[in-house]
């Protein structure tokens, strides 16, 4: 299915004063990216033509965030709702024949499930498709109220429901497909006729009804997808649902996951087949992980690449540094940004690692400190080792051309310290 001739609308413009924070709504984050970048992930292979998202508050941070993504920002100054950040997009969307548009706060929603909201609308030549959900407790979303089995008379407010209307449970998403040559005139007749006095997104459906048009809702499998993110408790949950879905991923793929609700994951990470997670663990950022490596309870792992066969004993945090295969670590070590360790090495516990390369084979194994240090193979760091190889002006990294002597008069490879 061809979608040149189809447009994203995103609307990013709000504060989100629920959330009583001084961060923009869209900004926060839930599975490892913000809400608004999930968003436009979530859109991106659709292959619309334009990806249009409609900025105000805190405009700036919203641009940041998604125009590396390949999506063009629209400013709406002022905010009049999200009929009003529809019409600021009218010129952006160009020739688009089609547009999706989604709330800013809505990531949970899945690609196929876009997908075939875009096939319902087309294939029922539509001038509006809304994708709906049946929730068991509908209490604070606006109903979708038929008037057949297929069309849509409208969307009723929680406010303006009557006690009759109050028994549905089918809600709107806000998140819709429109058929733009219908849907700029119906904008064009929404009045600003509420407390706030903003032109309602949901107000052009009934416009669309009385003048004939035909109004479809399509219902999401799961009805997870289209929570919203109106408060921290909304965050966490939504934050959860991915979490659940990278472990899910990762188990079909042959990883196992022991307590899989304690360990978090965030979304790029990689596992190898036969790899062991075990519970309290945290996998951030773009940490890959090779085959039938263990890592274990409570260890904390960010920007890492393991090679395989690695072990991370309990309570190790490891950031931005590369382990080859058959490195051992920990228990309780700390590996700061940019170390390299290489096959066969063994750090163990209360050792901290910085800025350095630790050769083949070699061994620090208690309680020592080796920074902006260059180790060579098969060394043996004793207990108690600090690397001081700053003078004021420039680090001395390379041991390994004394190391022959140290061997000789400390034992295999012990590193001299220098001042």
């Amino acid at each position: 299915m061809s979608n040149n001739d189809l447009a994203i609308v995103i609307l990013a413009a709000g504060k989100g004063t629920r959330l009583k924070s001084s961060l923009a709504k869209v900004l926060h984050r839930a599975g490892g990216r913000t809400l608004v970048e999930q968003m436009v992930r979530a859109c991106d292979p659709l292959k619309a033509r334009e990806t249009v998202v409609v900025v105000g508050h805190q405009a700036e941070q919203v641009a940041a965030v998604v125009e590396p993504l390949g999506a063009t920002t629209i400013l709406q100054q002022p905010q009049d709702g999200t009929g009003h950040a529809v019409l600021v997009a009218k010129r952006a969307l160009g020739r688009a024949k089609y547009a999706v548009v989604l709330p800013g706060d809505a990531p949970l929603v899945r690609t196929e499930t876009l997908k075939a909201l875009i096939t319902a609308h087309r294939n029922g030549n539509a001038a509006a498709t809304i994708l709906s959900a049946v929730l068991a407790d509908p209490a604070g979303y606006g109903r979708v109220v038929r008037k057949s089995e297929t069309l849509v008379s409208a969307i009723v407010e929680e406010s303006q429901l009557t006690d009759e209307q109050r028994e549905i449970n089918e809600i709107n998403s806000a998140i819709y497909c429109f058929t733009l040559e219908k849907l700029w005139p119906a904008l064009g007749q929404v009045k600003p006729n509420n407390k706030h006095r903003e032109l309602y997104l949901t107000d052009a459906i009934a416009v669309l009804n009385a003048k004939g048009e035909t109004v479809l809702a399509q219902v999401a499998e799961d009805a997870r997808e289209v929570l919203g993110c109106n408060t921290r408790a909304d965050l966490a949950e939504v934050d959860r649902i991915f979490r659940e879905r990278k472990r899910a991923a990762l188990m079909d793929d042959g990883v196992t996951i022991q307590l899989p609700e304690t360990v978090l994951i965030d979304p790029e990470v990689t596992a190898g087949e036969d790899t062991v997670i075990e519970a309290v663990v945290q996998l951030l950022g773009k940490t890959k992980i090779g085959a039938r490596c263990t890592i274990r309870t409570g260890s904390v792992l960010t920007d890492a690449v393991l090679g395989d066969d690695v072990t991370v004993e309990p309570h190790c945090v490891v950031a931005q540094s590369r382990l080859d295969e058959g490195v051992i670590i920990g228990p309780f070590a700390r590996l700061r940004p940019d170390n390299h360790l290489k096959a066969g090495a063994r750090i163990g516990n209360f050792v901290e690692l910085k800025k350095s390369t630790i050769g083949e084979g070699t061994k620090a194994m208690h309680l020592s400190y080796l920074g902006d240090a260059k180790i060579g193979t098969k060394s043996n760091i004793g207990a108690g080792t600090i690397t001081c190889n700053y003078d004021g002006f420039h680090k001395y990294p390379d041991f390994d051309r004394e190391q022959s002597f140290y061997r000789q008069r400390y034992g295999a490879g012990r590193a001299r310290a220098r001042r």
